[in-house]
């Protein structure tokens, strides 16, 4: 068999189709990512697989019925490729709050014990067709009724201290859409952490756009707030223009000097940025922006572009393997040498590295490289 990064990788970028259509019931379709997923455990590591996309319908590996342990296999032109397995559902989506909301439509389990949840389920950017983000989905589970618009914090803490007794949760990750206002979306996570951290010790990230001002990192750290993802997502800035042409109005060095206020207050590899591979920037691109990012302690979680149905974007092609392997070997060599590992990140997606096999090549960078 392949090495654990390789097989996540293609199977990240190629998606898989189950034989056995239950094995995909608690699968995630539309709002915010990762969606069209289903999570499923390779050699020790839970990663996310698209299952409901177009690459998926047309992927070449099938997955076989799981047995009574949720273990299946994965083949390949009929020969045997990986083992998976599938991680239980979450025994706090069973329960509702008192007004009759169902909690999965508060938060969801990402990978096998990470609580994550979308505080505004709206976006200023979103809103209008010249704005948003061509790769988004934040408002389709909420059109369908699958989520309610605005969390409220009580809510929060109330789901994330049912999931880490019910579930042993380990961390959660809040992101939201951005509303109007200078804070870009900091203050309704000050108000959710406040919360959460009221009802129950659990390690907390925190995503949104840039504050205008860079008190707002204070204000999250003091509120319980361990660690934050400002996103790039893109990093060209002609193609930043044109996928994101709302969020391109906060410009690249705006992000660049809220990364460095940001690594003053969360510290050395605790604040994160998000980037898509695939939707044009080249690998060069991506590992130039990199080495800009781990240089100032800012972790650069890198995963392969799906697209979702519904996007301006659903049919344009998730990266092939070959052009991650050209990213993900040499990120994880930078990111080692930095001084920096998904490992020690308090909370959040680098640390859960579900939606990336980043984490995994991590694990195999020789120890001179990482000393460098």
């Amino acid at each position: 068999m392949p090495d654990t990064g390789s097989v996540i990788t293609d199977l990240q970028t190629r998606g898989m189709r189950m034989i056995d259509p239950r094995a995909g019931a608690d699968s995630r379709r539309g709002g915010a990512g990762p969606t069209d997923h289903k999570a499923v455990t390779i050699d020790g590591l839970t990663v996310m697989i698209p299952v409901h996309t177009h690459a998926a319908f047309d992927s070449p590996y099938i997955v076989d019925a799981p047995d009574a342990e949720g273990r299946a296999r994965v083949t390949r032109d009929g020969a045997f490729f990986a083992e998976i397995s599938f991680p239980k559902r979450p025994s706090f989506l069973d329960l509702a709050t008192a007004d009759g909301i169902p909690y999965g439509h508060i938060a969801q389990l990402h990978a096998k014990d990470v609580l994550a949840t979308t505080v505004l389920q709206t976006c200023i950017r979103y809103e209008s067709r010249k704005k948003t983000c061509k790769f988004c989905a934040i408002g389709q589970s909420l059109a369908a009724g699958r989520t309610i618009a605005h969390k409220t914090p009580a809510q929060l803490g109330e789901v994330a201290a049912a999931a880490v007794k019910l579930d042993g949760v380990k961390h959660m990750v809040m992101t939201t859409g951005t509303p109007a206002g200078k804070d870009r979306g900091a203050q309704v996570l000050t108000d959710s952490a406040e919360a959460i951290r009221a009802a129950v010790d659990l390690p907390l990230q925190a995503q949104c756009e840039p504050p205008e001002d860079d008190a707002w990192h204070r204000r999250m750290k003091d509120a319980g707030i361990d660690s934050l993802g400002m996103h790039l997502e893109v990093v060209t800035p002609e193609l930043r223009a044109e996928i994101m042409p709302g969020k391109a109005q906060v410009p690249l060095e705006k992000y660049f000097d809220s990364f460095a206020a940001a690594v003053d207050v969360f510290g050395w590899g605790q604040v994160s940025t998000y980037i898509l591979a695939g939707l044009g920037d080249t690998p060069d691109a991506i590992l130039e922006m990199s080495e800009r990012l781990t240089a100032m302690g800012v972790y650069p979680f890198v995963v392969p572009f799906v697209p979702v149905s519904g996007t301006p974007l659903e049919s344009h092609a998730a990266p092939t393997p070959a052009f991650m392997h050209k990213l993900l070997p040499p990120l994880a060599a930078m990111i080692r040498k930095a001084g920096m590992s998904a490992e020690d990140i308090k909370a959040g997606c680098g640390r859960c590295g579900a939606c990336s096999a980043l984490s995994a090549f991590e694990k195999f960078v020789p120890k001179e490289k990482a000393l460098a």
